[in-house]
């Protein structure tokens, strides 16, 4: 089976759903007023599920691994600006927990399509 449009990655579905959830508690009250923090938390999560369909139309598997590994980078760095929204009470523990696991979900399965790529003679 080959995957026609990056819609149909796992990864990026789940990336998706991170975005979502990040944007969902970064857009309220005082951790909407954090504009650094704010902005920089987004935009990290939009890179996960972007580099990922960047990296679909990179013509090679190499170039599309290197932007599967950007995606796993900007999951880390969701999980670590978490830490700093949390530190400021700007969300609750639960959020933090489900939104770091979704990050860690998302960066687990990247990592494992990009197995799959490495495994692959195409």
């Amino acid at each position: 089976m080959s995957i026609r449009r990056f819609e149909e990655i796992e990864g990026w579905q789940l990336a998706r759903e991170l975005t979502k959830n990040v944007y969902s508690v970064a857009m309220r009250g005082a951790f909407a007023k954090d504009f650094g923090l704010r902005d920089q938390i987004t935009r990290a999560s939009g890179s996960a599920m972007h580099n990922i369909a960047e990296g679909f139309d990179g013509g090679s598997n190499a170039e599309f691994i290197k932007f599967l590994r950007y995606s796993q980078r900007s999951c880390s760095e969701v999980q670590s600006q978490l830490y700093v929204a949390l530190d400021q009470a700007y969300l609750s523990e639960d959020e933090f927990d489900a939104i770091y696991e979704q990050a860690a979900k998302t960066r687990s399965k990247v990592g494992g399509f990009i197995r799959y790529l490495l495994s692959t003679k195409h």
